[in-house]
């Protein structure tokens, strides 16, 4: 079976969420690119939570809704949030400030 038949819309992955539904998965290639172009509304939360630990953040807790992550060469923390499934825009443009600020790249995947 091909990759595409295993993943809908074009390879995409997908993982089931907690209501039963399924949930895409974007690249984190594609979604930075997305991003860099402004498109920072309709965000998928769990999206923006793989970008961040592609970037070389680490999730360092979590309080309720907030999810705090930190980068090892960074002194900034950066929290999000997801409403309803979806980041909150502005939390969005703090990241991608970050990452111009500092350079940061994607890491490769093994």
């Amino acid at each position: 079976m091909s990759d595409k038949a295993k993943a809908p819309f074009g390879g995409v992955p997908s993982v089931a969420s907690q209501a039963g539904t399924t949930v895409l998965r974007m690249d984190e290639r594609m979604l930075l690119a997305r991003l860099a172009r402004g498109a920072v509304a309709n965000v998928a939360f769990s999206d923006l939570c793989g970008l961040a630990e592609a970037l070389g953040f680490e999730l360092r807790r979590v309080a309720g809704s907030h999810h705090v992550f930190a980068h090892p060469d960074i002194p900034q923390l950066i929290n999000l949030q997801a409403v309803r499934g979806q980041a909150k825009p502005y939390q969005v443009r703090q990241l991608l400030r970050l990452v111009e600020r500092y350079d940061l790249r994607l890491e490769d995947k093994l």
